[in-house]
């Protein structure tokens, strides 16, 4: 495993517990005491934390509201919609909410839409395989297929791995094609990311995002301080964005 696999997986917070709990144990056998009683402690905070609706609403809704949903009637007409690959809480339509086929959303669906609404003639889907299957951008134009989007309007960019290469093999695509002004549509989550990417990148984009995800909820007996499994599984995709934004900004790439 290497270093960048380590990292993504203690970005999971329950694996972070675990490690610190683990580090706090052999602190202790060599005698330090206080340092292994501090990092079991932080341990235990981290879990809490994130076990919070109200955690992932601070954190996670900051992120999602930085660009606004939007009717797809809202948006001017451009050139091109692009479309980027990615999973986030597994498609619920809320954050705190069960997943299921019927009420789950995509980024896919939310590119047929614009696409439908005549925002643009042209959708680029970009996303490799990221478990070495088949490539998201495949799966995405299928999809896109479904929601009624003609194969002859849908480009296909599979090489993908991260979304500074979404960015770099999107702006290819468009330069190659002569496409000059985009929709640019991910994860609400994703989108502060993603918007810094594509504009470092010279992108003329406009931020087209799907529908929050960390919002609260309908039902009344919604506890934002009662922890919950699902929200403490769901935080990595938080911890992992913000974690991308400093990776990204350290390395000039936002």
């Amino acid at each position: 495993m290497n270093i960048s696999n380590l990292l993504a997986n203690l970005i999971i917070p329950l694996n972070l517990c675990i490690a610190l709990i683990v580090a706090g144990g052999f602190l202790y056998i060599f005698r330090l005491r206080k340092t292994a009683v501090a990092v079991v402690v932080f341990a235990g905070f981290w879990g809490v934390f994130w076990s919070l609706p109200a955690s992932s609403l601070w954190a996670g809704g900051r992120l999602e509201q930085y660009y606004a949903y939007q009717p797809p009637e809202a948006y001017p007409e451009v050139d091109v919609i692009i479309v980027l690959g990615g999973h986030t809480a597994g498609g619920r339509p809320n954050w705190f909410g069960p997943y299921t086929k019927e009420t789950a959303i995509t980024r896919s669906d939310t590119a047929a839409q614009l696409y439908l609404a005549g925002r643009a003639p042209f959708v680029i889907v970009s996303g490799a395989a990221l478990d070495g299957g088949i490539p998201e951008a495949k799966v995405m134009a299928a999809n896109l297929q479904q929601d009624g989007v003609p194969e002859s309007a849908i480009i296909a960019e599979e090489r993908s791995l991260t979304t500074r290469e979404n960015g770099v093999f999107t702006r290819d695509i468009m330069q190659t094609l002569g496409f000059k002004k985009a929709l640019l549509v991910t994860s609400a989550l994703h989108m502060p990311r993603s918007m810094g990417v594509f504009r470092e990148l010279g992108i003329d984009v406009i931020a087209a995002p799907s529908r929050p995800q960390i919002v609260v909820p309908e039902e009344s007996d919604f506890d934002f301080w009662l922890p919950d499994q699902r929200t403490f599984e769901a935080a990595r995709s938080i911890i992992k964005e913000y974690a991308g934004i400093l990776v990204y900004w350290l390395r000039g790439w936002v």
